[in-house]
């Protein structure tokens, strides 16, 4: 498998990976993004989020998007939004390789640790990320406004 750096190129199947997560999560009706969006907000010259991707075979079948937030506490977090592997490779290596990099990526640009959510119903997930000595928060409610 190839792990680089997402393009512009690369957000057409990125949104395709996009929809398939949220059709696992049942909200596939929630998803409103554009390809045309995502370069804005990807690639303009405000950019809010990256990703990396992994590709078998030339074709991309994972991906790790990302941004940058600020705690209080600890300072410069890495949030990882979505780590996506289509369901036919699940369980092969391609989301240690994406979750490596995140790790790998967050250190290298001065992050004191990296952030993300799991839904408490996915078990495979869960079990992943237990094996990064993850902690998991019990006392956070996520919270959140829609604009528009």
């Amino acid at each position: 498998m190839n792990l680089r750096k997402g393009t512009e190129e690369d957000l057409p199947r990125l949104l395709e990976l996009i929809r398939e997560l949220a059709i696992y999560e049942n909200g596939e009706h929630n998803v409103s993004n554009t390809v045309e969006r995502m370069k804005i907000e990807g690639f303009g010259p405000s950019a809010v989020f990256g990703f990396f991707v992994v590709e078998l075979d030339g074709e991309i079948v994972g991906a790790a998007v990302y941004y940058w937030r600020y705690s209080t506490w600890k300072g410069k977090r890495l949030y990882l939004e979505d780590l996506i592997v289509t369901e036919a490779l699940r369980g092969k290596g391609a989301g240690k390789i994406l979750f490596d990099e995140m790790i790998r990526f967050g250190k290298e640009e001065g992050a004191s640790g990296m952030m993300w959510q799991v839904l408490d119903w996915n078990e495979p997930a869960i079990n992943f990320y237990k094996k990064y000595e993850t902690s998991f928060d019990e006392e956070w409610l996520n919270c959140h406004i829609d604009f528009g």
